[in-house]
């Protein structure tokens, strides 16, 4: 059987073929594509700054319908709606051990290093499949990056009555200030340029919001977290982070950015920088926590496109335009 994906042949240059399906293995799942994210991850493969080999289809953010199933599969039957982990890990290495996946000395990535969800159909190995029930595909396919920022939340060990600067009011920025809120932060505020993601940041929680750094007073956050990857802007943490307080670098930077820290003001504060890297057996949190509502993702879809229009879903998110939040790719449209 013949379908179509998205290849990423080369840096800036995007196809759409028709492939055949190969055999599963026992242990693998076959799903049907209905919905798959445009990550941050993607648009750095596309431009060709790290990591991904070539060509590579893309998309580690989709969720859909079991096709079929390998031999030796157990948790789940054809027709189950689902999701993924698209970290796979070999569960045997020295950081696996340690329960340290995230950092397997013999990491794949679905979407990554092996075939995604920028396509009409997708494997993945049984352990990397969680059942979305209740769920939308456009809900499921947050599953992956809600698993991050849930991660990175536990690494701050936010409490009770922790204010909170949370720089960024995208996606990513108002799943980490839901969960934030989930923590027990008495009061968030949220910086954003856009008009537009302030008053979904306000909806969602935020206490405060604002369009520049200027409001804000100086060595007063218990935590503060950067959701933008800016250099610039992760660099103002160090002013706005509390004596003793908490930095949270979420957001992904270019892979040759360099940061410009005062030295004897990380000293003098005593604070604690923490960057955060994918997840660490987070997925069935997010799958919970977005059946329970506790976290909202109906509002941050902008755009469902096509699998051709994947090159404008790059561009949308690279120039902010049009009011974009999170860009969906459904396969079958």
């Amino acid at each position: 059987m013949e379908y179509n994906a998205l290849f990423i042949e080369k840096p800036g240059q995007a196809k759409i073929k028709q492939i055949s399906q190969t055999p599963l293995s026992a242990h693998e799942v076959r799903i049907k594509v209905m919905a798959s994210g445009i990550c941050g991850t993607d648009i750095h493969i596309y431009r060709g700054e790290y990591l991904g080999g070539y060509p590579i289809v893309p998309g580690h953010e989709f969720a859909g319908i079991v096709e079929e199933i390998g031999s030796a599969v157990t948790r789940f039957s054809v027709g189950d709606h689902v999701a993924i982990e698209p970290n796979i890990s070999c569960d045997n290495c020295d950081p696996c051990l340690g329960n340290r996946q995230n950092f397997c000395d013999n990491w794949n990535g679905i979407g990554v290093t092996l075939p995604g969800g920028m396509a009409q159909y997708a494997t993945a190995p049984e352990k990397a499949v969680f059942s979305i029930e209740g769920l939308s595909f456009q809900a499921g396919s947050f599953v992956e990056p809600l698993s991050c920022v849930l991660h990175g939340i536990e690494r701050t060990h936010i409490r009770c009555s922790d204010r909170i600067l949370i720089l960024g009011a995208g996606p990513i920025g108002i799943l980490l200030l839901q969960a934030a809120l989930l923590q027990g932060a008495s009061h968030i505020t949220q910086i954003d340029l856009n008009e537009k993601r302030l008053e979904l940041a306000r909806h969602h929680g935020a206490a405060a919001i604002h369009r520049s750094l200027e409001p804000l007073q100086p060595d007063h956050y218990d935590v503060v977290i950067d959701a933008t990857g800016s250099t610039q802007l992760m660099e103002q943490t160090l002013r706005f982070v509390r004596k003793g307080g908490t930095i949270l670098l979420f957001g992904v930077p270019k892979r040759d950015a360099v940061l410009s820290l005062d030295a004897f003001t990380i000293f003098e504060k005593g604070v604690t920088m923490l960057s955060s890297y994918t997840s660490v057996r987070n997925s069935i949190q997010a799958v919970r926590l977005l059946q329970s509502k506790r976290i909202d993702v109906e509002r941050l879809v902008s755009h469902v496109l096509p699998l051709g229009e994947f090159e404008r879903g790059v561009a949308l998110l690279e120039t902010g335009s049009e009011g974009v939040l999170k860009v969906l790719i459904n396969p079958w449209t």
